[in-house]
């Protein structure tokens, strides 16, 4: 059936990335894989722990409120109900005083998060409700080559679990259900190079493999509620527990930017990001046994996602008591069209705007920053492709996001 490989497509999708790592990073708009110079550069760059000695550790944790509202063609307004969620971090580096080798660990969630919607939406058979945990353990090291240029390389071991409930047949009552459960192990890598061209300008670039989940789980359906007689659409059945499978590429990206510190106490920073959301063109569901006519044992989903770009700007100015002020501006593209969109993404080209503050002593720091994000306008999806029963995610999206994120910093 339709909804199942729809289903399916929500695994994945920009709306689920998280590239809010660190609070002072956040605060300046997430542009700083040309100035990567605390422990979270492990994910930001990891050349850039080639700039810390001695021991660092960094942790933090970003928080979201994410009140998207869904218009239904006939004027009905709905939110998302899965409104308050949380993504942890910590980073550790060691940088031996008399060798140019830097070494570090990082744990963090680069994917996550998840929607809820009512079951009345007019969507409910091709999404109701997502949720993906995604952790990566990434263990860097970096060699300062020349006293202006590093380069860095890590492994990244990867876990990933989604869950996915849709309604299966029926448009509005809460009488059936599918639902897909997975999850999986993977490694990849990531690299970075940093170089200080000019003692008041260096650049920045970082690289994170795709790396793919074989999503090893099962998908659970049942219907309570057979269509009339003189309709015999779908029978009723009990719940049905089959094995399955899923196997979602996870895109690579490439950030580049540049770094500009007219005086030591000020740093402006420009990055453009990319994620490659293309490798996503079609993700099947494979179970082990199918359902009469009713459900196959290959579910299709058909996905033609686009390569999406991050534009960020940002600044901090130090102040000499060991105090710092950050802002900055991201806009980013959507990476969904309307024939494949989602509910449980809900992916739009977006307007980050961002702000914070720092503090920092010898052997310690903290800082603090929020983020609100906005859509570029409402999203009008139209022409969206229909489950079996005839629903699609035609309608208005608007999108908000409220997050703040803390980090504090230990230097031994």
């Amino acid at each position: 059936m339709v909804i199942l490989g729809v289903s399916g497509a929500t695994i994945l999708a920009d709306g689920f990335r998280l590239p809010d790592q660190d609070a002072f990073s956040t605060a300046r708009g997430e542009a700083f894989a040309a100035t990567a110079d605390n422990a979270s550069a492990i994910y930001y760059n990891p050349a850039g722990i080639s700039q810390l000695k001695g021991w660092n550790f960094r942790a933090g944790i970003y928080g979201i409120y994410l009140p998207i509202t869904y218009e239904s063609p006939d004027g009905r307004t709905f939110e998302n109900s899965k409104t308050l969620q949380a993504a942890p971090q910590l980073f550790c580096t060691y940088g031996p005083r008399e060798l140019p080798l830097s070494f570090g660990l990082g744990i963090f969630a680069p994917y996550g998060l998840g929607l809820h919607w009512a079951q009345d939406t007019g969507f409910r058979t091709l999404g109701v409700e997502s949720l993906l945990t995604n952790i990566s353990f990434n263990p860097v090291v970096a060699w300062q080559v020349l006293p202006t240029l590093s380069v860095g390389a890590g492994i990244t071991v990867n876990y990933g679990a989604v869950n996915l409930r849709s309604g299966l047949v029926w448009p509005t009552q809460h009488k059936d259900q599918f639902r897909f459960k997975g999850d999986d192990w993977d490694v990849g890598y990531n690299l970075g190079v940093l170089w200080r061209v000019h003692e008041k300008v260096s650049i920045g670039a970082s690289f994170r493999s795709s790396n793919s989940f074989d999503l090893d789980g099962y998908t659970e359906y049942y219907n309570h509620a057979a269509f009339a007689p003189d309709n015999p659409v779908v029978p009723a059945f009990p719940k049905q527990r089959v094995d399955a499978k899923a196997e979602v590429p996870f895109p690579l990206n490439v950030v580049c930017g540049i770094s500009y510190r007219p005086t030591p106490k000020w740093n402006l920073e420009f990055n453009s990001d990319y994620t490659d959301w293309t490798s996503l063109d079609t993700v099947t569901i494979k179970q082990a046994r199918g359902f009469g006519s009713l459900l196959p044992k290959n579910i299709p989903a058909v996905l033609n996602w686009e390569g999406a770009w991050y534009y960020k700007v940002g600044a901090t100015r130090y102040f000499d008591n060991g105090w710092s002020v950050s802002a900055g501006y991201i806009y980013s593209e959507n990476a969904i069209p309307d024939e494949h969109y989602t509910p449980l993404v809900g992916d739009s080209a977006r307007h980050w705007l961002s702000a914070g503050t720092g503090f920092k002593r010898r052997r310690f720091d903290f800082d603090i920053a929020y983020q609100f994000g906005f859509g570029d306008g409402v999203r009008t999806v139209s022409g969206s492709a229909p489950s079996a029963t005839g629903q699609t995610v035609d309608g208005r999206y608007e999108y908000r996001s409220h997050a703040l994120l803390a980090t504090i910093g230990m230097h031994f």
